[in-house]
């Protein structure tokens, strides 16, 4: 099955305006499979979420993580149970603060990277100095709320160029949630699990092996067929809620290398392939599925990355 996570989220313990219940409640009302609690700076509701969780009995379940906000940049955590100190934060060696993290087994992502900076939101904006990308899990591609041209369009562009020189980062979206926001029509993390799956594993795997969709209600996904070189393309619907469908609707399938990008139709009823000759010997594809053109307010999918052998 595939797993509807939320991945970026604020409490009353830090500056959102719902408190860890009414957090759980939402996302429950919203058919969430999981939910993270990412407050700034703190880990203080933890505790707090996971006895609401047992005495609730609830079909959701929870990642536990931190915000690191800094002066120069958000940093994301994920599986993150244990409070890191981020005070002597260094601007030219954040790798520093990841290799702390993910010393008590965290998963380490930069938020909304280009993110609106001083004078307007300090902070906000990474201004950091990465050296090393290995010391890094994913990029929050997609911040909700955000400017779509202005902040998260740069974000899938950095994050592709990455991606495309070789650095094995996932992709990750979030509603960086602060109250009752409208959730419908708006981007979400899948990735696969199973019912009883642990969802800490599930996560880990799933970010470790770059099988995060981004998506605001269809996935795209592929099968690989190196006899015949093809790769064949369906589109599944997540049943996610505010988001549009139609069986007859033909999308935009686009297979994007370091040396363009590959366009096909593809409708929901019939899935298309494509041969490997048709992308030039490039061994790394970021497939995403649009709804007319490949204008960023058009893409209802980012697949995971293909990493052909």
């Amino acid at each position: 099955m595939y797993k509807r996570l939320e991945l970026h989220n604020h409490t009353t313990e830090s500056d959102g305006n719902l408190t860890p219940e009414e957090l759980i409640n939402f996302m429950q009302a919203d058919h969430v499979h999981a939910v993270a609690v990412t407050d700034h700076n703190t880990i203080s509701g933890h505790p707090k979420i996971r006895r609401l969780l047992q005495k609730k009995k609830v079909p959701l379940q929870a990642i536990y993580g931190m915000e690191f906000t800094t002066y120069y940049g958000h940093i994301l955590c994920l599986n993150l149970e244990e409070y890191v100190s981020w005070e002597s934060i260094n601007v030219h060696q954040p790798e520093l603060l990841f290799s702390a993290a993910r010393e008590k087994h965290a998963l380490v992502g930069i938020a909304h990277p280009f993110s609106y900076g001083h004078p307007f939101a300090r902070g906000c904006r990474f201004d950091m100095t990465i050296q090393d990308f290995s010391s890094l899990d994913f990029i929050e591609v997609f911040n909700n709320p955000e400017p779509l041209y202005e902040v998260n369009e740069p974000g899938l562009r950095w994050w592709e160029t990455l991606v495309l020189d070789g650095h094995p980062l996932a992709a990750t979206c979030g509603m960086d949630l602060h109250g009752k926001w409208d959730m419908s029509g708006q981007y979400a993390t899948f990735i696969e699990g199973t019912p009883q799956g642990d969802i800490a594993k599930e996560l880990e795997t799933a970010i470790r092996t770059q099988r995060t969709w981004i998506s605001r209600g269809l996935l795209l996904t592929y099968t690989i067929d190196y006899t015949t070189e093809t790769l064949t393309f369906s589109v599944e619907d997540t049943k996610k809620t505010g988001f549009s469908r139609t069986d007859t609707h033909p999308f935009l399938l686009a297979l994007s290398t370091k040396k363009g990008t590959v366009c096909r139709q593809i409708l929901q009823t019939a899935p298309v392939s494509i041969s490997m000759d048709d992308l030039e010997g490039e061994k790394i594809i970021i497939p995403k599925l649009y709804e007319t053109n490949t204008d960023i307010e058009h893409l209802i999918s980012l697949a995971p990355t293909i990493t052909l052998h």
